[in-house]
């Protein structure tokens, strides 16, 4: 029973559109059509405009809604689909063309699908994705502005390269995004004036009332207005509204105005410069330029001028006419600035390989039973030897076996009887190889221009005489020995001076000094002393080779005796050999680096300080489990944040 009435449903809505569909009296004149709708199912509606207008339509599973539309005066098939696109805007749906087709979807996902370009010939209803130029104003300035006019299924986006907006919404809204945004873009009629001052210094107008302008106003209005000074001609430039321009100038001319008899002394406050040191130069080129043609200075202009310093405050005090004083207050603004710092870090790296090899023979015979040899050899540079053998046994250094054996490895043979013949014969060996490596990287900071010395070393004892004494109690032996320290480590003075450009002229005077691993085994220490003098230029950041030294050193020396020595095989018991190798590399590298502001030189100092803090080991000390291993704070906690000065504007700055 129900299956029929759904039809007869169906039937009567569409009898009632029927009803309401009127045919014309003339053929000029187009159908009319009063629609009339209680709680009507949207696919219905969907049904009937498509029958009236003529229009395909595909619907989306999610569209569905009940609908109520009431009309009191008829209306054409177009006035109809467009109060039908208002019916699916109230309940969330929007009609997207796509060709023949109309596409019926919820907004939301309306972004979605491809719509129109432009507001021309498109119903107040279709999404219209519009790209809009803007020639005066920043188009990403813009967006926070048409945000809120947006709706959610809109979108709005600023491409700075090109300075365009991109709108995607219903064509009418777009409409008024278009005119809103034409009344904006309107192009600034500000100027540019230029006020040439007699009496003050514009560079010191300028930071007086650029201190007043950037006050925040009260009624939240942003300042717009920029002041330039021009040194050369002392003049202000004031670029801003009309009407900010009007009341800056007023300033301005009130504060160029002559100084009273006596009121010609400013106090400067130097904020990088040493005050003691620009006064003196100032008052010499004062001095100077005062001079007459006959070199002395004239007595009318070298009383005008007096500069004297205030080194508590880091402060000059200047007393000069108008003219010179601008002068010398334009001098100072050039002279007190900020100078940059200069990172130099050294890289030094030394590989030396010594390798040494000594193989020796000496021996003695007796033949006659009464103690005198009758056949001995002895080289220097073999170890022990039979006569430092028979020396000892003879003083009594036999109970003393360790003062018998050399370095290296010591063989005897040999036979000792009362009658016959007495032989002894020792073979001393030694081979030694000793390796060196030392990387180093010194690194300081100056300030441009200025001389800085790192010194990183320590002082290492040499051993340089000894003497023995008789003391007058018991006639006790008191021995003696003097020690010379000499300093072993790294020394680097550098002299940084930044050219025009990128560029560093650094006077660099480098020296790396260390104890050489000896492979012969010798008691006494040897130094190496690398030293480098010189003048190179650098780029900033760059790294340059200041020099180096490439060495390879080969010592070969044979003793051996006469004729016998020379005797194959069996000549070997006659003769002593050395051999040295020593190979040496050595290269020294500089990499300078610019700090010109505040931020570099943290950035630096940052990278430093945890690159150390991250070097320690952390954690409880071994043994000791209440103990914690000292580790570096972090670097937060000595940050500050500075407190701005409030500067204090006088009647001598006016």
């Amino acid at each position: 029973m129900q299956r029929p009435h759904r039809k007869n449903s169906r039937r009567i809505g569409l009898a009632a559109l029927i009803v309401f569909f009127v045919l014309p009296m003339a053929k000029s004149q187009e159908p009319t059509i009063t629609p009339n709708y209680r709680e009507a199912d949207i696919r219905q509606i969907v049904e009937a405009v498509g029958e009236v207008t003529g229009r395909n339509f595909i619907l989306d599973p999610r569209v569905n809604a009940k609908v109520t539309m009431l009309s009191s005066t008829p209306m054409t098939p177009d006035a109809f689909y467009e109060a039908f696109l208002s019916i699916l805007q109230v309940n969330g749906f929007i009609a997207m063309t796509a060709g023949d087709i109309i596409k019926i979807v919820p907004d939301a996902s309306a972004r979605q699908y491809s719509g129109l370009l432009t507001t021309e010939n498109a119903a107040a209803d279709d999404i219209v994705t519009q790209v809009v130029r803007v020639d005066n104003v920043g188009a990403a300035q813009l967006v926070p502005i048409l945000r809120p006019l947006i709706p959610q299924y809109g979108h709005l986006a600023a491409h700075p390269g090109s300075n365009m907006l991109i709108i995607s919404d219903r064509a009418s809204n777009v409409d008024r995004m278009l005119r809103i945004v034409r009344r904006i873009d309107q192009a600034n009629d500000e100027e540019i004036e230029v006020i040439r001052l007699e009496h003050a210094s514009a560079s010191e107008v300028v930071r007086v009332m650029t201190a007043l302008t950037q006050t925040p106003r009260a009624d939240g209005v942003p300042v717009t207005t920029t002041l330039v000074a021009d040194s050369r001609t002392n003049s202000i430039l004031i670029g801003g509204d009309k009407s900010e321009r009007l009341r800056i100038r007023a300033l301005v001319t009130h504060l160029d105005t002559p100084l009273e008899d006596g009121g010609d002394t400013q106090v400067r406050y130097l904020s990088y410069a040493d005050a003691e040191e620009l006064s003196t130069k100032l008052q010499q080129h004062f001095a100077q330029q005062a001079a007459g043609e006959a070199g002395a200075p004239s007595a009318n202009s070298t009383n005008q001028v007096s500069v004297w310093a205030d080194t508590q405050n880091n402060a000059i005090i200047v007393s000069a006419p108008p003219k010179m004083m601008r002068s010398l207050m334009s001098i100072v603004d050039k002279l007190d600035i900020r100078r940059a710092q200069v990172l130099v870090e050294a890289i030094i790296v030394e590989v030396v390989a010594d390798r040494s090899a000594d193989f020796g023979v000496t021996w003695a015979t007796d033949g006659s039973g009464s103690n005198s040899a009758i056949g001995i050899t002895d080289f220097s540079g073999v170890g022990t030897s039979v006569l430092d053998l028979g020396t000892a046994i003879g003083s009594g250094g036999a109970g003393n076996p360790a003062g018998l054996i050399g370095q290296g490895i010591t063989l005897g043979v040999g036979r000792i009887t009362d009658s016959g013949t007495s032989f002894a014969a020792i073979l001393s060996a030694l081979q030694g190889d000793a390796n060196t490596n030392i990387i180093s990287t010194p690194t300081i900071v100056t300030t441009d221009n200025e001389e800085a010395s790192l010194n990183v070393g320590q002082e290492v004892p040499f051993l340089s005489g000894s003497f023995s004494n008789t003391g007058s109690v018991g006639g006790a032996i008191n021995p003696f020995q003097t020690i010379q320290r000499e300093q072993v480590g790294v020394k680097l003075t550098i002299t940084p001076q930044i050219n025009r450009g990128d560029s560093l002229l650094l006077k660099i005077s480098q020296e790396v000094s260390s104890i050489a691993a000896s492979s012969e085994g010798a008691a006494d220490l040897i130094t190496n002393e690398r030293t480098i003098e010189t003048t190179v230029i650098v780029e900033d950041g760059g790294i340059l080779v200041l020099g180096g030294l490439i060495e390879d050193t080969l010592r070969e020396s044979e003793q051996r005796v006469p004729i016998l020595g020379s005797i194959p095989i069996l000549g070997g018991l006659f003769r002593s050999r050395s051999s040295d190798l020593v190979k040496t590399n050595l290269m020294v590298f500089i990499r300078p680096k610019i700090l010109r502001d505040s931020s570099q030189t943290a950035m630096e100092t940052d990278s430093k300080y945890n690159m150390i803090r991250q070097s320690q080991q952390g954690g409880r000390v071994n043994l000791m489990r209440d103990a914690d291993r000292p580790v570096l704070p972090p670097l937060e906690d000595y940050k500050y944040t500075p407190v701005p000065e409030t500067e204090e504007i006088s009647e001598n700055d006016q």
